[in-house]
């Protein structure tokens, strides 16, 4: 019986160890529906070309660009402009076109350079002539005998070597004036001046300049070119005189 009793003991308490092992608490399951944690915003890209980048002076170049993920889009010198565009500008020196693309994942930018190329110097000689000189030294004058407005063979001659430089500068414009001596009445000289200033007009359209480029003035003997009383001098002031147009 005693033997039985010792047998037992170590029986019932290996049975209540294995009951209080089995009551141990699992542990808690994590609670369904959690959230997942916030996504990163994707960073801006952006990109900036200009088409032609080396211009001459007054050129026009064509900007484009194209961002994305960007909530503000400016440019350097333009200001806030769309996410993706193109612009015409014409810049006076060269110019770094600066783009910046700012959005929730932060920020991007791109540059664009355009050289332009200075205007070329243009160097005039010191003893170049202007236009009164040039047409003054290609441009005579012609001259008539006493009381006539026929023209001289002398006079024809110079008539075409002006003729030819009139039509080689077009845009000349061209007042012929008739002048005589002192010799004669007023009334007389001033028709005299006219009928010169005519002749020559008449020879230069004949030669292929356009009548509406000439205009003709009579000066009689009102302005004359040089005041002795001699046929050297009188020779002078019978004469159709050949000046640009300024009106």
């Amino acid at each position: 019986m005693k033997l039985r009793s010792q047998i037992l003991v170590p029986v019932a308490l290996l049975a209540a160890l294995t009951a209080f092992s089995g009551c141990k608490k699992k542990p808690p399951a994590p609670p369904s529906g959690s959230t997942a944690p916030p996504a990163t915003a994707a960073a801006p890209t952006a990109e900036l070309t200009a088409n032609p980048t080396v211009i001459n002076a007054g050129d026009q170049v064509t900007l484009s660009w194209h961002t994305t993920d960007a909530n503000t889009v400016s440019i350097d010198g333009i200001g806030e402009v769309p996410s993706v565009g193109v612009k015409t500008v014409t810049p006076a020196q060269t110019t770094t076109y600066h783009l910046v693309a700012r959005g929730d994942g932060g920020t991007a930018d791109a540059s664009a350079v355009v050289t332009v190329n200075a205007p070329v110097a243009v160097s005039v000689p010191a003893n170049s002539m202007s236009a009164e000189e040039d047409f003054k030294a290609h441009v005579q004058d012609i001259f008539f005998d006493y009381d006539t407005y026929d023209l001289r063979s002398d006079a024809q001659a110079t008539l075409s070597n002006d003729a030819n430089y009139l039509i080689q500068h077009p845009g000349i414009k061209v007042v012929i004036g008739g002048y005589c001596d002192e010799r004669g009445s007023d009334e007389y000289n001033l028709a005299l001046g006219q009928n010169r200033a005519t002749a020559a007009k008449n020879a230069l359209v004949t030669a292929g300049v356009a009548a509406s480029r000439i205009r003709v003035i009579s000066y009689g003997k009102e302005k004359p070119f040089c005041t002795e009383s001699n046929e050297q001098c009188w020779q002078l002031n019978r004469r159709a005189g050949f000046s640009i147009d300024q009106q």
